[in-house]
């Protein structure tokens, strides 16, 4: 297949698969900073709200785990083009949206489209280029997967300073239906499709078990962990995905190959994953908070501070993926892992003197740890792979991503809350201290995976 598609063919796709990928993954994070404003028009609470990325995960977890399925069921054009297309329409009904039940409905059409796009893309990569040039293909990607939601909420505090609301969804509408014109026109496919038969009961057990745990974790940081709902939706959750894990190492032809875990370097960097996941999103939500609560920031201001790190980090990210054909991942994990690290222990000790500067370097510290191990991590584990793993590998990245990024924040805010309760909040001080002790615990997380790093064998592929 690499062979019969063209050099100028492939770059085509890439670029339109990777201006498709931008505004997907863009979307999963421009709401995040309007959670108060929306709150205020739709007169609902926190807990109501923040089903706005509790839904979203949902859909995207629930979906993800069938992807290895559909990309052996339908052609890459048919489901980068339904993928946009969800992403439309859910943003056309999100704009029109006149009550918080039309908004979050909008919301979960788009998460169709989101869990859609990022494990095909990566399908894709491993089916056009051989493992020795993935590296830099992938570094191209991390563009539209790293700075998408690292720039949203410069975006989305613009948006809100200027004009309504109802622009994070507006702006996306012609962009999207650009990229479906061209799609239409030059993507070729990829993969030959065979109508393989869908495995219904692995269906109903990854929603249920991907569903309740996403939900129970998701709901924690709102609910409280001795919620009866969020107790029981986790234990049902773990229960039924042991099932579902169960079904599939029995299965002929599994719905998830769960095969990849034999390959020791995609388990190594699913550990790892898992920990810079987690230290990613919970990041993206308690800095804005500390920036907030701690130092008065608005919206825009918070997001401008975190603009130049997108930045660095986007220009970066082809550099890393260069970096990684030529010496391999493990010197790009231990720089990555021990920068990350390094940016979390900057902020265990956090004070009213702590000056804007300061927490700008160490912002662009951190973006620049995560431009040399996010895209080499999903490159490694993936040539770590035969080819007719590659789906299966992707949608275990994903899934696993999403799970992470559910638990991750909603542990790293239940930490943050109860720091909260030893502290004053008569004054931002409290604010502040909170946040440094919930830094404390990232900074062992960012521990644990940079001692990780250490075991990865010296190539890749």
């Amino acid at each position: 297949m690499q062979n019969e598609i063209s050099s100028s063919t492939k770059k085509l796709l890439l670029i339109i698969m990777i201006t498709g990928t931008f505004f997907s993954t863009l979307n999963q994070t421009l709401l995040n900073v309007a959670f108060s404003d929306l709150m205020v028009v739709f007169d609902v609470n926190t807990a109501r709200i923040q089903w706005l990325a509790t839904g979203f995960m949902l859909v995207n977890g629930v979906l993800v785990p069938i992807m290895a399925y559909l990309m052996k069921r339908f052609s890459t054009r048919q489901l980068f083009i339904s993928s946009l297309l969800f992403l439309l329409i859910g943003s056309i009904i999100a704009a029109c949206a006149n009550n918080f039940g039309v908004l979050l409905t909008g919301r979960m059409v788009q998460a169709v489209g989101a869990g859609i796009i990022i494990p095909l893309m990566m399908t894709v990569i491993v089916y056009l280029y051989p493992a020795e040039k993935r590296g830099a293909i992938m570094g191209n990607i991390g563009f539209a997967i790293i700075f998408a939601p690292a720039i949203a909420p410069t975006l989305a505090g613009f948006i809100l300073e200027y004009l309504s609301w109802r622009w994070l969804f507006i702006m996306m509408i012609p962009f999207v239906a650009v990229i479906i014109i061209l799609a239409r026109k030059y993507l070729v496919n990829v993969a030959e499709t065979s109508k393989v038969k869908l495995d219904i009961v692995s269906v109903i057990y990854s929603t249920i078990g991907f569903g309740f745990l996403l939900f129970g974790f998701s709901s924690a940081g709102s609910r409280g962990w001795d919620d009866l709902i969020v107790l029981l939706s986790i234990v049902v959750g773990f229960l039924v995905t042991i099932l579902f894990c169960h079904r599939q190492i029995k299965a002929t032809d599994p719905l998830l190959n769960l095969n990849v875990f034999k390959f020791n370097v995609f388990t190594m960097t699913t550990v790892v994953n898992i920990a810079i996941t987690i230290l990613m999103y919970a990041d993206l939500i308690l800095l804005p908070i500390y920036l907030h609560d701690g130092k008065g920031f608005t919206a825009l201001e918070a997001g401008l501070l975190l603009l130049p790190g997108a930045i660095i980090n986007a220009m970066l990210s082809p550099v890393t993926g260069k970096l990684f054909d030529k010496f391999g991942a493990k010197p790009l994990f231990i720089l990555g892992t021990g920068l990350i690290a390094i940016s979390m222990l900057a902020v265990i000790d956090l004070s009213p003197e702590t000056t804007t500067v300061y927490i700008l370097v160490r912002t662009i510290l951190l973006r620049i740890g995560l431009a040399f191990i996010t895209m080499p991590l999903n490159t490694a584990a993936l040539n770590a792979l035969p080819r007719e793993l590659a789906s299966h590998g992707s949608s275990i990245n994903n899934t696993i991503r999403q799970l992470a990024g559910a638990i991750g924040t909603a542990v790293i805010m239940t930490i943050y809350t109860i720091q909260l309760s030893y502290v004053s909040l008569e004054s931002t001080t409290g604010y502040i201290s909170a946040a440094s002790n919930t830094y404390f615990y990232m900074f062992v997380i960012s521990l644990i995976a940079f001692i990780v790093t250490w075991f990865t064998p010296k190539k890749s592929s």
